[in-house]
């Protein structure tokens, strides 16, 4: 985060809340005439957009008016819990087959084999 957009968010933020992982939302205490009230997020740690969970990523986007934080989320049986793209690090996933993995695999009736006379 910059020298300016801790300035900005100490004299014009509003803290609307935090998220699991600790990223810190904020909105406008005042918005100027004819416009929305900017909203933010202040990321903890790394600036990595896709540590928003989707909630937020709504509410940020201004798909939904109310932040999660005043609303009730129905979370299901089946929903997954919010991960971050872990492309490029050891989280990441990797096939059976791949390189990282060895290079083995099964064989399959889709393997080519060269005719022989």
């Amino acid at each position: 985060m910059t020298i300016t957009t801790r300035l900005y968010t100490f004299f014009n933020g509003k803290l609307v809340g935090i998220d699991p992982f600790g990223n810190r939302y904020y909105m406008e205490k005042r918005s100027a005439k004819n416009r929305r009230q900017k909203r933010w997020v202040i990321y903890k740690g790394t600036a990595e957009p896709s540590k928003v969970p989707a909630e937020w990523h709504g509410w940020l986007h201004y798909t939904l008016d109310a932040p999660p934080t005043e609303r009730h989320i129905t979370h299901y049986a089946w929903e997954k819990p919010h991960l971050p793209n872990l492309t490029g690090t050891k989280g990441a996933y990797v096939p059976p087959g791949h390189l990282l993995r060895g290079a083995h695999r099964d064989p399959t009736t889709a393997d080519y084999e060269a005719w022989r006379p």
